[in-house]
């Protein structure tokens, strides 16, 4: 499929308007503008979601996730996130500027976005296009029980063609994760109804094998094959199945390669069907949750910084394993 347009990145714009005689404001020259080079669209570079660092300044959040060894910084620019929407235009750039000043990339955001019209949806886009961010991720949206699953589904057709339409006005691509539970999204075919008359280029699903999983037991690689083409970006962690107190079983997140998922197979899948894009680790166990509160700040980011490259370093080596750059 060829692409519907060109997209430019700020550089572009005022190197093109340089050329044409037309006065450039001092704005656009700012070093908020992309520094890494413009890499062919699929490049799988590690990214670091970093929920769990927002007790951490911009410039020590960055320092932190480049000396665990990723290449990059998934941003949430949300109600409560490291960004909070209301002061994306001056925000955004402080924390894509910090992450670029240690050498990081930010190709990927998470925002609460849930349709076109809300308030803050083009600051947001605008904002992210403008800096280079190539994806975000979509938020969360519930079934409807009056309505019925399938109503539900047929209410957010439009909804997600709008999303697809601004998606291209700011050349940015949309993707809606997968997550275990009863939300849309949950058991992935859903999603597929949802997208499959829409651009992949402009709007998907940021896919999420430990989801896949928990939700799909050993079904979850008919989920994947089914969805592969609107896959830009991509999630990655880890689970097991433990027992509470009250008997119920829930999926517990666990560090990369310790848990049930099977990502040997999940890799060979990804090769196969050729998914690139960022990856985005998550981080949602010991010590990134429920950490020693009598640690000092110091202390604690050299235990998140130890943890979070073993991840990193699991990753890259299913990525060598699996021959996937």
């Amino acid at each position: 499929m060829e692409k519907e347009k060109n997209i430019y990145t700020r550089r572009d714009f005022v190197n093109l308007m340089a050329s044409a005689g037309v006065a450039v404001p001092a704005v656009y020259m700012t070093d908020y503008l992309p520094e890494t080079p413009q890499e062919p669209e699929g490049k799988r570079y590690i990214h670091i979601f970093s929920k769990p660092l927002q007790w951490l300044s911009y410039d020590k959040m960055a320092e932190t996730v480049a000396a665990a060894g990723a290449h990059g910084l998934d941003i949430p620019v949300r109600p409560g996130g490291h960004v909070l929407p209301e002061y994306v235009k001056r925000d955004l750039p402080l924390a894509v500027k910090a992450a670029r000043s240690q050498g990081l990339r930010v190709d990927m955001i998470v925002t609460s976005i849930t349709a076109a019209g809300e308030k803050y949806t083009e600051d947001i886009l605008g904002t992210a296009s403008d800096l280079g961010v190539k994806y975000y991720r979509l938020g969360y949206i519930n079934y409807d029980d009056k309505t019925g699953i399938w109503n539900t589904l047929q209410k957010y057709k439009p909804v997600f063609k709008e999303l697809e339409n601004i998606n291209r006005k700011y050349g940015i691509h949309g993707a809606y994760q997968n997550h275990y539970g009863t939300r849309i999204g949950g058991p992935v075919w859903d999603l597929f109804e949802l997208l499959k008359d829409m651009d992949p280029l402009y709007i998907g699903c940021q896919y999420d094998v430990r989801h896949a999983v928990a939700e799909g037991g050993s079904s979850w690689v008919n989920g994947l094959k089914l969805i592969a083409p609107w896959v830009k970006c991509t999630d990655i962690k880890d689970f097991k199945w433990t027992q509470a107190e009250n008997g119920r079983w829930n999926p517990e997140s666990v560090p990369l390669g310790k848990g049930m998922v099977n990502f040997d197979e999940y890799f060979r899948l990804v090769k196969s069907y050729n998914i690139g894009g960022p990856v985005s680790i998550h981080l949602e166990y010991p010590p990134f949750e429920r950490f020693n509160e009598k640690l000092t700040d110091e202390e604690k980011q050299k235990i998140f910084i130890t943890a979070m490259k073993r991840d990193v370093d699991t990753l890259k080596g299913f990525f060598e394993k699996h021959q996937l750059d």
